[in-house]
Formats: structure tokens, sequence, C-alpha cells
């Protein structure tokens, strides 16, 4: 795939550059998704779902720059727009080639973050959220890099259902 969103594979060794080479493939297969559509197709909704491919992409840059800060700071600290609904949908005026750079930015800080951390065992405390149990958890860095790459494994799979619902197109068929 030669787009200009596409991030290199990470050149760590060991663990750290095989989870996010890992991850590195998922973000791989959500690209292939919105590969050549307009931003009107990016941001129309094909199912039942509020779900967009734009919104997708927007979801998962936030998530991955929210969840670099949580491994990065460790204070437990609720990042700014971590809850904002507003994160599932473009907005106005957003275009896809600009949600694609914003999703490249976050995947270098990521791996910027992940390289920087003394190890993956580093536990970190979670930020509340409305539904977190009362008392405090606590994660390491790894398991937030297996929730990221969940999280865009998962959302690689509906972004997939909405492009073949949008124009008959699936991953397996473009890659």
């Amino acid at each position: 795939m030669t787009t200009s969103t596409e991030t290199q594979a990470p050149s760590l060794t060991g663990e750290r550059g095989e989870l996010l080479r890992a991850f590195a493939e998922q973000r791989e297969l959500l690209l292939i998704t919105v590969r050549g559509l307009t931003d009107a197709q990016a941001a129309q909704r094909t199912t039942v779902s509020e779900l967009t491919l734009g919104g997708i992409v927007k979801h998962l840059a936030r998530g991955e720059r929210v969840w670099a800060q949580i491994m990065l700071k460790g204070d437990g600290e609720l990042p700014e727009g971590m809850l904002d609904m507003g994160q599932y949908r473009m907005a106005d005026g957003e275009t896809l080639a600009g949600l694609l750079e914003e999703y490249a930015t976050a995947a270098r800080t990521t791996e910027e973050t992940v390289a920087t951390l003394p190890d993956l065992d580093r536990t970190v405390p979670l930020p509340r959220a409305p539904w977190s149990p009362p008392e405090t958890v606590y994660w390491s860095a790894r398991r937030i890099l297996l929730h990221l790459i969940r999280e865009t494994a998962q959302h690689a799979g509906h972004a997939d259902i909405i492009r073949e619902a949008l124009d008959g197109a699936n991953t397996t068929a473009q890659r």
C-alpha cells in the first residue's frame, strides 16, 4: 500500500518491536478500507450504526493520542477529549485527508512513546470514567498496547462492513 499516511514499520527489536509491528499491520488493514474515498463517502452512514469510516479513523487517532498520554504521564488524569462523543463522527469542515494525517501523527506518537518507556511492565493508573469501578485500576504499558491493537482490529472489522455497504469494496479484495 502506498499512501502518504502509511507509517513505517517500527525499527525496535524484541517485544516492543513485535507489538508495534502487529499494531502497524492492523492500522494498515484499516487504511485499506478508506482508500480512494471522497470526504462525503467517509462521512456517510451505511448501516443502522452511527459509525462512519471517517468517524472510525478520527476515533482511533484520538484513542492513540490519549492512551499514549496515559502511558507517558502515568498520573491517572483523564486526558482532554477522551470521553468526547464527537470523536466518532466527521465534523463539518473535516476532511478524510486531514483525519488520516492526524491518524499517522498519532501512530508516530504511540511508537515514540513506547520507545521511551523504561519497560512494558510499567503500570499506570487508568483515568476515572463513569463506568470505572470504585477502586483505581492499573494497567501495564503492554496491556495498553494490546488494548489498542484489539481496538484497532475491532474497528477495522467495522470499517470493512461499512465500506462494503458503501460501494461493495472490501479489505480482502483490495489488499
